[in-house]
């Protein structure tokens, strides 16, 4: 594959096609001036106050993913996103503009002409002619600029496929906008692509070493295979649903989680939690579901109580894990999938009732559960109106608010921490129940 240099190799390539062809061709005898080859910007070619030479000019102004490579060797790294799997490559389409400049008549018509034939000529960069452009034969040495010196680093000719080149038509609108943007008089021009350039590091990753066996081997060291059951019920611990309690979508401290799925049942039954934006790591064990009719092969469940310290306000991963007899009847520790289990912050003070200060003003404290965490974020929804608290004290249990101009009546009152708010719709309803508020207001006299 290539290396970051391949993009400018390109460019460097198409630009000595050209130059090497226009000088077969004796393009020189044809104008009666000389001819140059630049790959500069459109608004860079012709200098203020400068004649116009006859000259040819490549730019490339747009690049683009290739579709058809875009998604091979994905992904790169593993769920965790620190281990490197493999090297994605990056494939990369480059688009082109070709432009012819003279002052004289006919020249620009003359440029453009030979210069499409050329391209028409050589759909295809082969890996001869990337060389002989990027790394000549005999070496110049350092009569070339570093930068061109550099390109012959890139691995252009070594990368897995050929760079071809398309014509692309242009409508009149596209180039409109593309002489304006780039502030330049408009010339005789067609545009191209170069496809594809496959960009990719060489960096360590991980390789998996081949697999050896299908399942344990016997006496003799041989390959017993694995034992199949084909089925739609689980085998291996499935989880479907994580539900906390009451019908809320989000659990907090204290609650009793009920997890429902599939092969849930077996000895010795642990509930993980994980978290890897505050690093947490913890293990339940779990229980068995209420009210206790409920089968352990479907539902398991955890309490979240005395975690207030442990879990922060956050979003958490929650597998199950149990010994279970596997295809052979012989005991094994199994690992459910993953669920997410959003832990939400509980107001322990509310309802409550607070008094004006003389200027209006009033003061709220409140107390709440989990503890919050360094670098996390925790204002007050009062009714519609967000506050922000006057400073995150020495208790993280307990903010501050304070209201200028604060009119008087009752409002719901909502924690957000860190976009994540306390429960305040009742959701554990009989069928007919009207829709109603949790009684977690704030009473300003």
């Amino acid at each position: 594959m290539s290396t970051a240099l391949a993009i400018a190799g390109v460019t460097a390539v198409l630009r000595d096609l050209l130059n090497d062809g226009l000088i077969n061709h004796d393009i020189s005898s044809v104008l009666g001036s000389s001819v140059t080859v630049s790959v500069q910007a459109p608004d860079r070619v012709v200098a203020a106050n400068a004649a116009e030479a006859s000259q040819l000019n490549l730019f490339m102004y747009l690049v683009t993913p290739n579709p058809g490579w875009r998604n091979e060797g994905l992904p790169g790294r593993d769920g965790s996103g620190r281990a490197r799997l493999s090297n994605p490559p990056l494939a990369l389409d480059l688009h082109y503009l070709l432009s012819a400049y003279s002052g004289a008549d006919l020249h620009a018509e003359i440029l453009l002409g030979y210069a499409m034939q050329l391209l028409h000529e050589t759909p295809v960069l082969t890996r001869a002619a990337i060389r002989a452009a990027l790394v000549p034969s005999p070496p110049v040495g350092n009569t070339l600029p570093p930068a061109l010196r550099a390109l012959a680093d890139s691995g252009l000719a070594e990368q897995l496929e050929l760079i071809k080149i398309t014509p692309v038509v242009q409508t009149n609108e596209e180039l409109s906008k593309f002489w304006t943007a780039t502030q330049s008089h408009l010339r005789p021009s067609a545009a191209y692509t170069a496809s594809v350039v496959l960009i990719q590091a060489q960096q360590p990753a991980r390789s998996a070493l081949p697999v050896l066996t299908r399942g344990p081997r016997d006496a003799q060291g041989r390959e017993t295979g694995i034992a199949v059951q084909p089925g739609l019920e689980a085998r291996l611990p499935l989880l479907t649903r994580a539900a906390p309690p009451a019908g809320q979508t989000m659990a907090g401290i204290g609650d009793l989680v009920v997890l429902h799925g599939q092969a849930l049942d077996g000895a010795d039954r642990r509930v993980r939690l994980e978290s890897d934006m505050w690093q947490v790591a913890l293990e339940i064990a779990a229980e068995p579901a209420q009210p206790p009719d409920r089968p352990a092969a479907t539902t398991a469940a955890f309490s979240l109580a005395g975690l207030a310290v442990a879990l922060p306000v956050g979003i958490y991963r929650v597998t199950l894990d149990a010994t279970r007899p596997d295809m052979l009847n012989q005991p094994k520790r199994m690992s459910s999938n993953r669920l997410a289990l959003t832990l939400a912050p509980r107001i322990t003070n509310l309802p409550q009732t607070v008094a004006r200060a003389g200027d209006g003003s009033t003061t709220i404290t409140l107390q709440f559960t989990p503890e919050l965490r360094s670098g996390q974020r925790a204002t007050l929804v009062l009714g519609s109106n967000e506050v922000a608290p006057l400073a995150t004290g020495a208790t993280p249990t307990s903010l501050q608010f304070r209201i200028p101009g604060a009119v008087p009546g009752s409002y719901l009152a909502r924690l957000r921490v860190d976009g994540i708010e306390s429960p305040i719709v009742d959701m554990d309803l009989s069928p007919g129940d009207a829709p109603h508020f949790l009684n977690l207001a704030v009473s300003i006299t």
